[in-house]
């Protein structure tokens, strides 16, 4: 490998005021929103704002063996972009162009770096919209959804990142640009190389470009229901219930009793009653409010109080609670936030688990889940140790391998939508199997046969 201030000095060269040395920029590189920091930070921060500048950053980086670590908005939950020692950070956080938006064929190109929340803003201009909605819709880039196969509120029945992209443009570890995709609906000529790029969390190349695809915004009805429970067991068994009915409401959110609490009080709401849990739901379309009506009556009569709204102004404010979720976590202490799912019927063994877990190591777990598709958000909130507060305690880590496990148990898997990261990798093997985990990196190999880009992260090596 280079000499660090060689690779500095080319970069420059190539790239001049978009190479980024400051202290600031280098140390905001080593961390995300799931609390982990590399020990040290990166060699610079290169702020590409054409696909040339990522081709001439990889070219170089090939050339000198230096690893690359591809950021976006820097606010992911596994550690999958936090660059460190002798790295490059290479951020696609200033591509923000939409490059195309095509009513008739119901797709827009873009670049990777331009917000999910700014990107629909765009499309509402056409009567369009790209149904991915994570809760950090707001603040997370679509190259950041794309590289972790992010999923959100609306997945249950708009589906995720994976059911979204039509296409990726992709620049390799050696700095070749390739086009991946179609612009078509239909499209199976050879193998599924964007599918494989979904989720690769910057393993497999640098996403310069996506082709997405888009719904049109349908004017009808939107209907909002709480449903609040005694226990947050009831509240997982009333969304099973749900889902088991036929009905596909757009939204349906659970919060347990800890987290409920949390939201409602960084509000200033008054407080829910203790030990309650609450099913946030919202039907939309033509058929909105008659399922809506069908909900409230089934969840009424499993013991839950129900409130329904046909307001949108009001549907927002109820929603609103769920989505001040990590602002909530963030006010009760630093959280490790974890990411599981299980089949929609496990949710209530789930839930269970959660509890064992809890009295077992003495910890307190917050939960939230996506109850449409049975994807759980444990936080594990925990007081950080003066002498290491970047650090996880290892209680943690042990009640945290213990729910894993759990959610494997239960025909589940590690992570629906944030990613392995640095911070899963170690359980990786144990959900994929040896010769999958093995076939998997040797993908990795395939592209990138120096290993230079993100090492270290989904696989221990």
């Amino acid at each position: 490998m280079t000499d660090s201030p060689d690779v500095v000095a080319l970069l420059r060269a190539e790239l001049g005021d978009l190479v980024d040395t400051s202290p600031e920029s280098r140390d905001a590189a080593r961390a995300d929103k799931s609390g982990h920091r590399a020990a040290e930070p990166p060699l610079a921060v290169v702020h590409a704002e054409r696909v040339e500048h990522v081709q001439a950053t990889l070219r170089i980086a090939s050339a000198t063996g230096t690893p690359v670590v591809t950021r976006g908005a820097g606010t992911g939950c596994a550690g999958g972009a936090n660059a460190g020692r002798g790295e490059i950070a290479l951020s696609v956080r200033r591509m923000t162009r939409v490059l195309e938006v095509s009513p008739e064929d119901l797709l827009a190109v873009v670049e990777p770096g331009i917000i999910n929340a700014e990107l629909n803003d765009h499309l509402s201009a056409y009567g369009l919209w790209w149904a991915p909605d994570p809760a950090s819709r707001a603040v997370s880039t679509v190259g950041g959804n794309i590289a972790t196969g992010a999923g959100g509120l609306l997945c249950a029945k708009y589906g995720v990142v994976r059911d979204a992209v039509l296409g990726v443009d992709v620049v390799l570890a050696d700095g070749r640009l390739i086009r991946m995709g179609h612009r078509s609906v239909k499209g199976v000529t050879g193998l599924d190389l964007t599918s494989l790029m979904i989720g690769s969390e910057g393993r497999l190349g640098v996403i310069v470009g996506a082709t997405l695809k888009l719904r049109r915004l349908v004017p009808g009805d939107v209907c909002t229901l709480t449903a609040t429970f005694p226990s947050v067991r009831e509240a997982a068994a009333g969304s099973a219930a749900v889902t088991a009915s036929g009905a596909q409401p757009s939204i349906m959110e659970l919060m347990d009793a800890a987290s409920l609490a949390a939201a409602y009080g960084l509000l200033g709401l008054v407080p829910p009653t203790p030990g309650a849990s609450q099913l946030a739901i919202q039907t939309d379309g033509p058929a909105a409010v008659a399922e809506a009506e069908a909900i409230a009556t089934l969840l009424t009569s499993l013991g839950a109080s129900v409130a329904v709204t046909s307001d949108r102004a009001e549907g927002d404010r109820l929603l609103a609670i769920r989505r001040s979720m990590h602002a909530a976590m963030e006010s009760l202490g630093r959280s490790l936030i974890e990411d599981v799912s299980v089949p929609r019927s496990a949710l209530p063994a789930m839930f269970d688990e959660i509890a064992r877990v809890e009295q077992h190591y003495g910890v307190t777990i917050p939960t939230i889940a996506h109850a449409g598709d049975g994807n759980l958000h444990p936080n594990f909130v925990f007081t950080p140790d003066p002498d290491a507060p970047d650090e996880v305690p290892a209680v943690v880590w042990e009640a945290a391998d213990d729910l894993f496990r759990a959610a494997l148990r239960l025909g589940g898997t590690l992570t629906g939508e944030h990613g392995i990261g640095l911070l899963k990798r170690r359980w990786l093997a144990d959900e994929l199997g040896e010769d999958q985990w093995r076939l998997q990196r040797d993908i990795v190999r395939v592209f990138d046969p120096r290993g230079i880009l993100n090492p270290g992260k989904v696989f221990d090596t």
